[in-house]
């Protein structure tokens, strides 16, 4: 004969409990796997300016940007954060490196350019726009700030950059995203990682470090995580009381690129 198995109410609420928590953990995963770029980019729209347009074919795409400064020897390649227009530094670049051609490129999607952002997207696109502009001037020099640094990590470590400059930069996206979320699996869901920490040994070129003193974005364990992965140590200017949006207005900024890559 069956013996019926008789199940206490609280049994049955622990396994309830139980199949609650998995299935908001998957469903959490899942969010995270399937808006990850929507958490990662936020593509701007057009933003007022003043400057040169130009334009680079790559990929079937043609990506529309802007030179300031245009005809000096020296040239400057500038990669923005996640939700900067670029071309808003127009009149800062023009005042601050005066010296140099500065060239600002919205990412795919940003800024009216055709296109979606994604990590090995933003590599070739940089990689091809460096390559089209080392035709024109004798030394590049990279400046890629937030998001845009792991950009500029990447070509410094692909191509022969004359110097580099990383405003608040990251060891990689991947380990900001596993501090905010430590209890999902963020290395088997995240695509667009941004692995700076593996670049970072291979440049040898000076660069200088520029990390806000009151980050709340990017902790700066992360960026001296970064630090300690290059072989040639770069210089660090900590702007203490800056944050991460509004480091590029204290003064010791515009200073700091100045005396790190000339008028």
């Amino acid at each position: 004969m069956l013996r019926q198995v008789e199940r206490s109410p609280a049994r049955v609420l622990l396994w309830l409990l139980l199949a609650a928590a998995t299935a908001l953990y998957l469903f959490c995963s899942a969010f995270l796997y399937f808006k990850q770029r929507q958490l990662l980019y936020y593509p701007t729209p057009p933003a007022p300016h003043a400057a040169g347009a130009l334009s680079f074919p790559v990929d079937g795409l043609v990506l529309r940007g802007w030179a300031v400064n245009p005809g000096q020897a020296r040239a400057v390649l500038y990669f923005g954060g996640n939700g900067e227009a670029v071309e808003r530094n127009v009149e800062f670049f023009r005042s601050t490196l005066p010296g140099r051609t500065v060239y600002l490129i919205p990412y795919r999607g940003y800024s009216g350019n055709p296109g979606s952002p994604t990590e090995s997207d933003l590599y070739a696109d940089a990689l091809n726009q460096f390559d089209q502009l080392r035709r024109r001037h004798g030394s590049i020099a990279l400046v890629g700030r937030s998001l845009g640094s792991g950009v500029a990590t990447y070509v410094a470590a692909h191509r022969p950059a004359e110097r580099l400059v990383l405003v608040t930069p990251y060891d990689s996206i991947q380990r900001i995203a596993q501090s905010h979320y430590p209890w999902l699996p963020v290395g088997l869901l995240l695509e667009d990682k941004y692995e700076s920490w593996r670049r970072a040994p291979s440049i040898s070129i000076p660069t200088l470090v520029l990390i806000a003193g009151n980050d709340s974005i990017i902790p700066r364990s992360h960026s001296e995580n970064l630090l300690t992965a290059f072989r040639r140590q770069p210089e660090v200017l900590i702007l203490e009381g800056a944050g991460h949006n509004d480091i590029s207005t204290f003064a010791d900024y515009a200073r700091g690129l100045q005396e790190f890559l000339g008028p």
